[in-house]
């Protein structure tokens, strides 16, 4: 079978000219994938909505709700900086419901990919950083509660630190927050992951590769996950709006391959989210997000699974 890759139409809702988030870059990355042969429309898996109980698992019931009904305090909404709309109400929740559906498919065939998901800035009572609801910390505490796993591992390597992520995650034990980041970035005040290694900016790509490598060789080892949630981030990219690191194309390719093998060779079961990525050519955008599907489908043809 071909690599499990999960996506929605729901993802791009109309949005207005010239915000400096990229809503559309999801369609467009769903273009690109098809375009190059990577996957047809058929072969991508369309997810639910997450119910709000699942939500709930990490976020406040109150917040929940004045989010959907359009409700948030002006506060609120400039640290969001998104403008709401019942339509990315619904990509909000279709898209932590892909995450939850991409979990699944790599606890099933030991690699799975969504094309979105990595909102790491979310936290249990108000949302920042362009993320409303917290994907990773969602699938961490159900993978968990439900007992499908017992330990989960969060590898983030977006440019920016999960903040989000790491203090919703804080109180339960087996779920390992890491998180590599430019040290000069967003967010100003951070918070405490299990482990946070933070870089310096300007970083290359060799450097970079040899950070993520010696991390996965002592951290899998140390805590042997069922299941790693991998966010890569295309924001640590030399061309990235927000970024400050200097990684290449190749460099990204070579992040994530190296990743997807740390993982796989130690039986570890590994999805893949797409995280951050600004630049106002959206579809150099979508094409640098492939990146990670097309590392992905690689490993996957080259290790047989399905």
């Amino acid at each position: 079978m071909p690599l499990p890759l999960v996506y929605h139409e729901d993802y791009s809702p109309p949005f207005p000219a010239g915000h400096r988030f990229p809503m559309e870059k999801f369609r467009l990355l769903r273009d690109h994938l098809v375009d190059s042969g990577l996957t047809s429309d058929a072969e991508l898996q369309r997810p639910e909505l997450c119910p709000a109980e699942i939500l709930a698992l990490v976020h406040c019931p109150d917040y929940i709700a004045r989010y959907m009904a359009g409700e948030l305090s002006y506060e609120d909404q400039r640290r969001l900086g998104l403008p709401w709309s019942e339509a990315l109400a619904r990509r909000t929740v279709r898209a932590v419901g892909g995450s939850l559906l991409t979990a699944e498919l790599a606890l099933r065939h030991g690699l799975a990919c969504h094309l979105a998901g990595g909102t790491h800035h979310a936290h249990y009572d108000f949302p920042s950083g362009f993320c409303i609801f917290n994907d990773l910390a969602v699938i961490a505490r159900y993978l968990l509660e439900a007992g499908r796993v017992h330990r989960v591992l969060i590898f983030d390597c977006d440019v920016h630190q999960g903040d989000g992520t790491a203090r919703l995650l804080e109180d339960e034990p087996d779920a390992v927050t890491v998180s590599l980041h430019c040290e000069q970035n967003f967010p100003a005040r951070k918070a405490e992951s299990d482990w946070d290694i933070p870089l310096p900016r300007g970083m290359g790509d060799a450097d970079y590769l040899k950070v993520v490598d010696d991390t996965l060789n002592y951290l899998l080892p140390l805590y042997q996950p069922d299941l790693v949630l991998y966010d890569a981030g295309v924001d640590v990219h030399k061309d990235d709006a927000l970024g400050y690191l200097q990684l290449t194309d190749a460099g990204l390719a070579a992040r994530d391959e190296a990743v997807l093998q740390h993982c796989l060779g130690r039986d570890i079961p590994v999805l893949g989210v797409i995280g951050g990525g600004y630049s106002k050519d959206h579809a150099a955008l979508a094409r640098r997000h492939g990146i990670l599907h097309h590392s992905a489908a690689k490993v996957w043809a080259a290790r047989g699974l399905g």
